[in-house]
């Protein structure tokens, strides 16, 4: 068991060091060229640049002292059309799952090169979105604004 073990280990642990590094998140829209909304893309937050890979394309390079904003935001809705589809065969599960929410996180990034600017906006997996935050207010020093607390009155 002990040689199991100790073999286990000599093969996992230099696989974890080429391990990505990447967050997935799904492209939403912006001004970057050659992606449409709804591509899986990887973003990559190096020491002094963000990057936006799709495969083994690069399609994005911003550098970290570019950011403007960072921006944040949910997207909270109740789960009616799988609470029909279940209601159909068990209703009291239907019911039970009308009630229940799903929220979408998204993280929206603006920068400026120059005369040049653009931003976009990424749907984050629910246990990455800190993470993304927390890479992006670390390189560019900036600290994130939540667009739910930003109220515009017409």
């Amino acid at each position: 068991m002990k040689q199991f073990l100790a073999l286990f280990l000599c093969l996992m642990i230099p696989g974890l060091a080429f391990a990505d590094s990447g967050y997935k998140v799904m492209y939403d829209g912006g001004s970057i060229q050659g992606i449409k909304a709804g591509k899986k893309v990887k973003l990559y937050i190096d020491s002094d640049e963000v990057r936006i890979v799709d495969g083994k394309a690069e399609i994005a390079k911003i550098p970290a002292n570019s950011i403007t904003e960072i921006s944040y935001g949910q997207d909270v809705h109740r789960r009616i059309g799988a609470a029909i589809g279940i209601g159909v065969f068990t209703l009291g599960v239907g019911a039970l799952m009308a009630l229940t929410k799903s929220k979408k996180h998204f993280v929206g990034l603006t920068w400026a090169t120059g005369t040049h600017k653009g931003g976009f906006a990424m749907q984050c997996d629910k246990n990455d979105y800190r993470g993304v935050l927390a890479g992006l207010e670390g390189i560019s020093g900036k600290k994130a604004v939540d667009s739910e607390a930003m109220t515009v009155k017409n």
